[in-house]
């Protein structure tokens, strides 16, 4: 896992996340990168519970992937599937499995974002955004984790997420908390 997140590759808009990092198993739903990084963060909280000095090279690795996962290829769906899947009239079978028989060929499988649709509109902030509840919520166990390990909690201090010029987004990890606490309570139903 040290070795993994300590290399280098570029997670911005621009560049491409070092092939290591799965973005095939899983699909439609955790064909992702950012589903490899954040699985990826469990065992270290684990192992840090039963081989504490070894501390600062959890960190260390933790602050890898929070780094990746503030850049763009974190949320490159969220950031490219505007509106409704225009492929979803022709998913492969596989994907029935997902949808409802009578919406079949008019309804968005799972892990689709559609960033965009009624009634919320575009929201570029995958935080802010009224949808993407994946999303900041599997930050939040990665950060939560890093936190629960180090408690100089770094990540709690304003960091820029996606950092792709205008869309450039600033977060702290209690804000993020704050931010979905305040989702769940305006949508008891839940907010995504």
């Amino acid at each position: 896992m040290h070795r993994k997140a300590h290399t280098t590759d570029d997670w911005s808009r621009a560049g491409t996340p070092h092939p290591h990092w799965d973005d095939r198993s899983d699909p439609p739903m955790a064909s992702w990168h950012r589903f490899d990084l954040v699985d990826s963060s469990y065992a270290m909280g684990l192992m840090a519970h039963q081989t504490p000095a070894w501390t600062e090279p959890y960190t260390a690795v933790l602050d890898q992937l929070i780094a990746r996962h503030t850049s763009w290829w974190s949320a490159a769906d969220w950031l490219t599937q505007f509106g409704h899947d225009p492929d979803r009239g022709d998913y492969p079978d596989l994907y029935r499995l997902f949808i409802p028989p009578e919406l079949w060929g008019d309804y968005d499988v799972p892990g689709w974002t559609a960033n965009g649709i009624e009634p919320y509109g575009k929201q570029i902030d995958p935080i802010a955004a009224d949808g993407m509840l994946f999303y900041k919520g599997f930050f939040l166990v990665l950060l939560g984790i890093r936190s629960m390990i180090d408690s100089n909690d770094q990540w709690n201090s304003p960091f820029e997420l996606i950092r792709d010029g205008a869309n450039t987004f600033e977060w702290t990890h209690s804000d993020i908390a704050a931010t979905l606490n305040r989702q769940w309570k305006a949508a008891p139903i839940g907010c995504h």
